[in-house]
């Protein structure tokens, strides 16, 4: 009798992760060939998030509309990521992070080449949610996937390569947006995620582990994720009508209203659903409950002078160019500090040490920017400075939050983290930019004290909820 061999019906090869060849398993550093896989989408998403305004005067001139109009070609793709974030980090624990992660680069990749293509603003803005999308299935495993490759004692060194990953992208995106909005258009800012898709989701396929421990779900949460979205979404709103966009201020209160409202009723609904959305045991845990406030406050650090740097440079009769020198010191020293730390730190500074000195770092940095003189080489030093420490900082306090969470939940955890990065990312941009609107018509030196300000009271957050974090056990 001959035996007949059983196959797969092909469906099934879409919704399972596929195990990554003998060869590559075997390898003693396999774990770093994981890591590396996950720094594509690290860049790109700090590429993407640093090169798109640098295309709002070519969709203005393109499209024939107003500048408030344009940037929900950016907010649009921030609202979508930051409801999604949670939510897809559950799913992927309970499905495969793998999955979920290559998925996610199939459907960024695809809308990155319909943005290119799209015909009119309003399809760049559907197509840029779609984009969002993919992102939110990248980025909610991107840490997952790099604390489940790694060795427990090589974590965070791996995070700190990551973060690092996502510094070279923020720094070389206004260079590769300048020049490829000068050179080709800016269609061509969404098509150089194109080639880069591709090799990251063939490299995924084949370096990438599955997932070994699942966290099963039964019913999805469907009213927790239209609670979270409108909590998110309003705050995001809110926070950018009150940071100089045209609407009036009873509005403004409503969408302040409506989130703290929603997030009440998320609370509330997480407390009582058979299958929560969100394991609020896990913000109990005070390592994790602090060291997300500290991951949102450091990241409104790192993304305010974004905003700020090119505005106070151009103010003061600098050039774009020279804008855009002056602030590739700041992810650039983030890079430095995020590689080299382990190198030149003692073996015994531990992760709650070394936030601490991160926020020291930054909370220096910013102190200075208030005292000296604005000029470019100054600048460009104490941005660098303040890259340090962010890049001392955000590894060794990912670390502490993935580190107390069990490894079932470590999409989730990705995905609290990753939120929390896209809120600062978000209020560090709109509280800058209420500042400059608030100090419109006045000197340069008013609207850069305010902004500072802003930023120092953002680090001293950090510095406290990094102090209060529990101290590693020996």
């Amino acid at each position: 009798m001959t035996a007949q061999v059983r196959t797969r019906p092909w469906p099934s090869l879409l919704v399972r992760e596929r195990p990554r060849p003998q060869m590559i398993r075997s390898r003693p550093g396999a774990w770093w060939l994981a890591v590396a896989t996950v720094c594509f989408g690290a860049f790109m998403g700090q590429l993407d998030a640093s090169i798109v305004t640098l295309t709002y005067g070519s969709l203005r001139t393109e499209f024939g509309t107003s500048l408030a109009a344009i940037e929900w070609v950016s907010l649009a793709y921030l609202l979508t990521l930051v409801a999604l974030l949670v939510p897809v980090g559950r799913l992927s624990d309970a499905y495969g992070r793998k999955l979920f992660y290559l998925y996610g680069f199939v459907v960024f990749t695809g809308a990155s080449a319909a943005c290119g293509l799209a015909p009119s603003l309003t399809a760049l803005v559907v197509f840029r949610v779609v984009q969002a999308v993919g992102a939110a299935l990248m980025q909610a495993n991107s840490v997952a996937l790099v604390t489940t490759s790694a060795p427990r004692e090589r974590m965070r060194a791996a995070l700190g390569v990551q973060a690092a990953a996502q510094a070279l992208g923020l720094a070389l995106g206004p260079t590769v947006g300048g020049a490829l909005v000068s050179a080709l258009g800016w269609r061509w800012v969404f098509g150089i995620n194109v080639p880069v898709g591709i090799v990251a989701m063939v490299a995924g396929h084949y370096l990438l582990p599955r997932t070994r421990g699942r966290n099963r779900v039964g019913l999805f949460d469907w009213t927790g994720l239209i609670l979270l979205a409108v909590a998110t979404t309003s705050l995001l709103l809110g926070v950018s009508a009150a940071s100089g966009l045209s609407a009036p201020p009873w509005a403004v209160a409503a969408l302040f209203a409506l989130s703290v409202t929603a997030s009440w009723a998320f609370v509330r609904r997480q407390q009582c659903a058979p299958v929560p959305l969100l394991d609020l045991a896990l913000l109990r845990v005070r390592a994790v409950s602090s060291g997300l406030m500290a991951a949102l406050s450091g990241y409104l650090v790192l993304f305010g002078p974004l905003v700020l740097v090119p505005q106070i440079v151009v103010r003061a009769g600098g050039s774009e160019l020279l804008a855009g020198v002056v602030l590739t010191a700041l992810p650039g020293g983030f890079a430095l500090a995020a590689l080299g730390a382990d190198r030149v730190l003692p073996p015994g500074v531990g992760d709650r040490a070394r936030c601490l000195l991160g926020v020291a770092v930054c909370t220096g940095a910013l102190a200075a920017m208030l005292a000296l003189p604005l000029s470019p080489v100054w600048l460009a030093v104490q941005l660098a400075v303040l890259g340090a420490g962010l890049g001392l900082f955000t590894p060794a306090n990912n670390t502490v939050v993935m580190s107390a969470i069990p490894a079932n939940s470590s999409g989730t955890g990705g995905g609290l983290v990753n939120m929390a990065r896209g809120l600062g990312t978000a209020l560090g941009v709109a509280l800058v930019t209420l500042q400059l609107h608030l100090s419109h018509g006045q000197g340069v030196r008013d609207a850069w004290v305010r902004s500072i300000a802003v930023l120092l009271a953002a680090a001293l957050v950090a510095a406290a909820t990094a102090w209060l974090a529990p101290a590693e056990r020996r």
